[in-house]
């Protein structure tokens, strides 16, 4: 399985856009809270080449949720649990997180490792295409986040942001693309997809119902906060 997240297999000059020693220096600081199904997830990625946000997003995804209190969030692609692992650490104990994958397999993952982790009963996972998920719920959300497959990026958030509450956060992962937003010259594995995170990015950023910023962690994390009244 090839890696479409690394920054080099398809584009050697790809911005890095933090350096990994500011990074390696950060994570050695969270190292002394790892749990074994953590690890367990963590090393799984590796070995299959999937794409997860990693412990130092996991852990920034945990704590935009605390800071809101966040009792209800829905998940665009949810692959075997792990963000879902961050923000269901973050929920009371009455809270509910809504995951979506289109692969039952991991769905199956997920059940394994969040239920050893003790926070399956938080989750509602539920298997096919995240948007359809999203468009059979109703209610809004505390948070909304997005790591679907980057084509489909400018469509999550125009489906999203009228279903996120005041004060509520729309959160998205690879939103630098391993720096490809910032180059003239860029080559996708995918055609459109960087073009389709330029333009979800410039849809955000120029919304007057939202504030928004870039933690520039890893792959770039988007966080817009829709405004209260």
């Amino acid at each position: 399985m090839i890696d479409i997240y690394s920054p080099t297999v398809q584009n050697p000059s790809a911005l890095v856009p933090v350096d990994p020693a500011i990074e390696g220096y950060m994570r050695s600081l969270v190292n002394q809270t790892d749990h074994p199904v953590l690890i367990e997830m963590e090393a799984l990625a590796r070995q299959k080449n999937f794409p997860i946000v990693d412990r130092l997003v996991g852990i920034f995804l945990e704590t935009q949720a605390k800071m809101i209190n966040a009792r209800r969030i829905f998940e665009f692609g949810s692959g075997y649990g792990y963000s879902a692992y961050w923000f269901a650490k973050a929920l009371g104990v009455e809270g509910e997180m809504i995951c979506s994958d289109g692969d039952s397999r991991n769905q199956e993952m997920a059940e394994k490792y969040l239920s050893t982790a003790g926070v399956w009963n938080k989750i509602n996972f539920h298997v096919g295409l995240a948007q359809e998920i999203f468009m059979q719920t109703s209610g809004d959300f505390d948070i909304c986040y997005n790591d679907v497959d980057k084509g489909d990026y400018p469509d999550v958030w125009k489906m999203a942001r009228d279903r996120i509450r005041p004060g509520g956060l729309y959160i998205a992962d690879n939103v630098l693309w391993h720096g490809r937003v910032a180059v003239e010259d860029f080559t996708d594995i995918v055609p459109g997809w960087t073009e389709a995170i330029l333009e979800h990015n410039r849809l955000i950023f120029s919304d007057p119902l939202f504030d928004a910023f870039i933690n520039p962690t890893r792959d770039g994390v988007i966080v817009a906060r829709r405004k209260t009244a």
